[in-house]
C-alpha cells in the first residue's frame, strides 16, 4: 500500500475551518502534516482541534518540512500566485482555491513552472465535482439534449460588512463577480468543452472609494457558434432569501441544477429525463469539495490521470475581458 500524501495547508480561514481540514483530516490516503497561517494562534488551536502536528507562521518554512508531498493553498487571492510558485519551486504538488492568479499572464507563468518542476497544479473548481454536475455532464457528453445553445446563471447574496481583504480590489481582484460569478462562469464553460469567446458585455455597479470592488454585475458572454452565457451576481441582495442558479439550454432540452432537473424532447414532447439518486443527504458543498480534494489526493498518489489546468489561461482572458468592458463602459471583442 502506498504511503499517505502527506499535505500541508497554507491559510486556515473559512474555507480551510469548512472544507480543507474536516475533509483532509478524516480522508484515507491523505495526512495533514502542518498549517501555515500568520495567525499563530489560530493556527495552533486549528492543529490541536484537528490533530494536526506542526505550526508554521511562513510558508517558507512550512516548505522546509522534508515529508511534505503536497500544499493547499487558501490564502487571500492575490497570494495566490506567489505561493502556487513558491510551492512548485520546493518540487511539492499544489491544490490552490480560484482564482489561480489574479492575470492570465500570471496563470501561464504557473503552468510553466509546474511543468519545469514536474509537479501538478489543481484548481479548487468545486462546482465541477458535485454529484448532480457530474449527472448533467454525462447527459451533455452523451449528446441526449444536443448541441448547448447558452446557459443562465446568476447568485444574489446578502450584504455584508465590508471588511476584510476580500473588499479590497488589490488583493481580491473583484468583488461580487469574483467570489460569486467566476465559478458560474467556470462551470458553463467547462459543461460547454470551454469554446472559444467571441465578445463579453458588461454592466457593473461598484462600491464607494477608489479600492471599492463591485457590489453586481451582469455580463453577457457570446462564444463561437453562437453559444450564449449570461451571468447576474448581486452581493447587496435585498430580498426574502439567498438565491443560486444554473441553467442550460440546449438545442433538445434543458437543465437546471440545485435540484438537477433535465428535460429532453422525446417524439415531440417535452419529457422529465431526470435521474434520480442525483441529490444526496450530504450538501453539495461538502460533497463537492469531498470529491475534488479525493481527486486531487488520488492525482498526487498517481491514481488518476492528471490533466493541466490550461483551460485556465481561457478563462482568466475573459475574466480580464469582463472588467475591461465593464470599466470602459463598452463590447470587448476577443
Amino acid at each position: 500500500m502506498k504511503d499517505a500524501v502527506k499535505i500541508g495547508l497554507v491559510g486556515g480561514g473559512a474555507i480551510a475551518q469548512l472544507a480543507h481540514l474536516p475533509v483532509l483530516t478524516k480522508m484515507r490516503g491523505a495526512q495533514v502534516t502542518a498549517i501555515c497561517d500568520n495567525d499563530r494562534p489560530k493556527a495552533r488551536a486549528l492543529a490541536d482541534r484537528f490533530g494536526i502536528p506542526d505550526v508554521v507562521t511562513d510558508i517558507e518554512d512550512l516548505l522546509e518540512l522534508e515529508e511534505l508531498d503536497a500544499v493547499v493553498i487558501a490564502t487571500p487571492n492575490h497570494l495566490h500566485e506567489p505561493h502556487v510558485l513558491s510551492a512548485l519551486a520546493s518540487k511539492r504538488h499544489v491544490l490552490v482555491e480560484r482564482p489561480l492568479s489574479l492575470s492570465s499572464r500570471g496563470v501561464e507563468r504557473i503552468l510553466a513552472a509546474a511543468a519545469r518542476a514536474e509537479r501538478t497544479v489543481t484548481v479548487a473548481n468545486n462546482h465541477r465535482y458535485r454529484s448532480d454536475v457530474q449527472a448533467l455532464a454525462r447527459f451533455i457528453q452523451g449528446g441526449e439534449l444536443g448541441k448547448i445553445v447558452g446557459v443562465r446563471s446568476g447568485a444574489y447574496q446578502f450584504k455584508r460588512q465590508p471588511e476584510g481583504w476580500r473588499f479590497r480590489r488589490a488583493e481580491s481582484g473583484g468583488g461580487a463577480f469574483m467570489d460569486h460569478g467566476v465559478p458560474l462562469l467556470d462551470l458553463a464553460l467547462w459543461l460547454a468543452d470551454y469554446p472559444d469567446p467571441v465578445r463579453v458585455t458588461t454592466h457593473m455597479d461598484r462600491g464607494r472609494g477608489s479600492s471599492a470592488v463591485e457590489e453586481s454585475m451582469i455580463v453577457q458572454l457570446e462564444c463561437t457558434g453562437g453559444q450564449s452565457f449570461l451571468f447576474d451576481v448581486s452581493s447587496v441582495y435585498v430580498g426574502e432569501e439567498e438565491r443560486w442558479w444554473f441553467e442550460v439550454l440546449a438545442a433538445r432540452g434543458s437543465a437546471r441544477l440545485a435540484p438537477l432537473r433535465v428535460v429532453k424532447e422525446l417524439n415531440g414532447r417535452a419529457t422529465n429525463v431526470s435521474p434520480s439518486g442525483a441529490a444526496g443527504r450530504e450538501s453539495a458543498f461538502n460533497q463537492s469539495y469531498r470529491a475534488e480534494l479525493a481527486h486531487f489526493v488520488a492525482v498526487v498518489r498517481a491514481e488518476t490521470e492528471y490533466e493541466a489546468p490550461t483551460d485556465q489561461v481561457v478563462l482568466h482572458r475573459i475574466i480580464e475581458a469582463i472588467y475591461k468592458s465593464a470599466e470602459d463602459g463598452k463590447e470587448i471583442r476577443f
